[in-house]
């Protein structure tokens, strides 16, 4: 299987502070990746290398097989990004916002806005395409968020912390989305605090804590095949992930079983 994201030593070093520590990824493409750790882990340093906001200190990372240093342009053009806050114009509609996006990355005129139209019916939004985004709910506003990132039809989508605050039903409406989407061929990176979250969706995850990659398997592979030599190292970044988050029953049972 290709590999939609590969990193070799990836490194961020902010003056004495290693913020990523020679990151080695893997990510095939057409799947659910799960990145979890506690704040400051790293995540977010990781997430911005990959998609070119910053530069690493060292080491290599290539997204759709490009590298993020020599071919940054190419690299945003694949890429799409839900970021946690979300980064709409609030005094701009919904599709207003979208055709901004579309414009951005060059999309024919005659196909726009049928194009966000189809991306709306998609994510369950076409009800409220001529709302300000200040009029929204939560939930409305990460569905107006997906539909601004996927217009230019990106292979990899980012989504940092996609479901947070959400109500229990809207949280679940998202994930079948995020199924879909998959589905349809793309390629997510999903950052979150949610274990539970990262166990119904991912297809692999990566456990990162201090700039180190702590553990890399599938889910059911972190609970039933871990090194006891890893085991302490990983229960305690766990435990410590949910310490910040809403613990769900299943979050602390996860944890409890790696003790």
């Amino acid at each position: 299987m290709t590999n939609a994201i590969e990193t070799k030593n990836l490194t961020k070093v902010y003056k004495n502070f290693t913020a990523v520590n020679s990151l080695n990824l893997e990510i095939p493409e057409n799947t659910i990746f799960g990145m979890l750790g506690p704040n400051g882990a790293g995540k977010t340093t990781t997430i911005k290398m990959l998609t070119c906001l910053i530069q690493p200190t060292s080491g290599q990372a290539t997204v759709g097989g490009y590298d993020v240093q020599k071919n940054p342009d190419e690299v945003r053009r694949l890429l799409g990004m839900v970021p946690q806050q979300v980064s709409l114009y609030k005094d701009l509609t919904v599709m207003e916002n979208s055709q901004l996006c579309a414009d951005y990355y060059g999309i024919n005129p005659n196909e726009r806005d049928s194009r966000i139209e189809d991306l709306m019916e998609l994510v369950d939004i076409k009800y409220a395409r001529d709302k300000r985004i200040s009029q929204l709910s939560g939930g409305q506003k990460q569905k107006a968020s997906l539909v601004a990132s996927l217009v230019h039809r990106p292979e990899i989508l980012f989504l940092d912390e996609p479901t947070i605050g959400l109500d229990p039903t809207t949280k679940r409406t998202l994930w079948d989305l995020i199924r879909e989407l998959n589905d349809n061929g793309h390629t997510i990176i999903l950052c979150s605090h949610d274990m539970h979250e990262v166990d119904m969706l991912c297809d692999n995850v990566g456990i990162i804590n201090t700039g180190n990659l702590v553990a890399y398997d599938t889910p059911q592979g972190l609970k039933d095949s871990l090194l006891e030599s890893n085991k302490k190292a990983i229960s305690d970044t766990l435990s410590q992930i949910s310490s910040e988050s809403d613990v769900t029953t299943s979050t602390k049972e996860d944890v409890e079983n790696l003790s």
